[in-house]
């Protein structure tokens, strides 16, 4: 199985680059994140890569670092979850983004994603939430993915479960009680609730 390829960039294509590995063109199918970090044509570049072996053919899946290969793997243990959804996924969340996002239960989000539904959404969201993530571990929340609101709603506003944890941290709140509050009022609600609500309940809830 090939693992890694470093070449030369010689072509890209709406979702795809061809490595030139010594002679050997190796075409590789990319997320949108991936793509839009791309050196110039002809610069040296390096993919950490996914062999996905079929009777009829042989494709290639190319990240910039090993830890999103693994989120690819992982993506797709979901059932419903296929090769063209995970790399969705990856092309409009960082690694950072999906570990909060399935801390938040943040299932706006997640549906931003390419083929993904309420459905598929939920069941991503449920099914990974108790597996190891790639990027962390055995630990659930690291404090740098948690302060930093990054990820982004359709509309482009801060995601509000990162707004949120923020705030209550900056309160004086344990981080890790703050981050269990608002999971647990996300999950009371069938969509993200706003800001202003997910700090007022939370606050309500922590003081209890």
């Amino acid at each position: 199985m090939i693992g890694k390829l470093k070449g030369l960039l010689d072509e890209v294509g709406e979702d795809w680059v061809i490595l030139d590995v010594q002679g050997v063109g190796y075409h590789v199918q990319c997320s949108a994140r991936t793509l839009a970090r791309l050196p110039e044509k002809g610069d040296v570049y390096t993919l950490s890569i996914e062999t996905h072996v079929r009777e009829d053919a042989i494709k290639l899946f190319g990240f910039e670092t090993a830890v999103e290969r693994d989120w690819f793997r992982l993506l797709q243990s979901v059932q419903g979850v296929g090769a063209k959804v995970a790399l969705a996924l990856l092309g409009i969340l960082s690694t950072e983004e999906l570990a909060n996002t399935i801390q938040f239960q943040d299932k706006t989000a997640i549906s931003r994603a390419s083929g993904v539904g309420p459905r598929l959404a939920a069941r991503i969201l449920t099914e990974l939430k108790e597996k190891p993530l790639p990027s962390l571990g055995t630990d659930r929340a690291p404090v740098a993915a948690l302060k930093k609101p990054t990820a982004t709603s359709a509309e482009g506003t801060p995601n509000a479960s990162a707004e949120a944890l923020s705030a209550l941290i900056n309160l004086g709140y344990n981080e890790s009680q703050a981050a269990q509050t608002i999971s647990g009022i996300l999950a009371a609600h069938e969509s993200q609730p706003p800001l202003e609500t997910l700090i007022r309940e939370s606050l309500k809830e922590l003081a209890r």
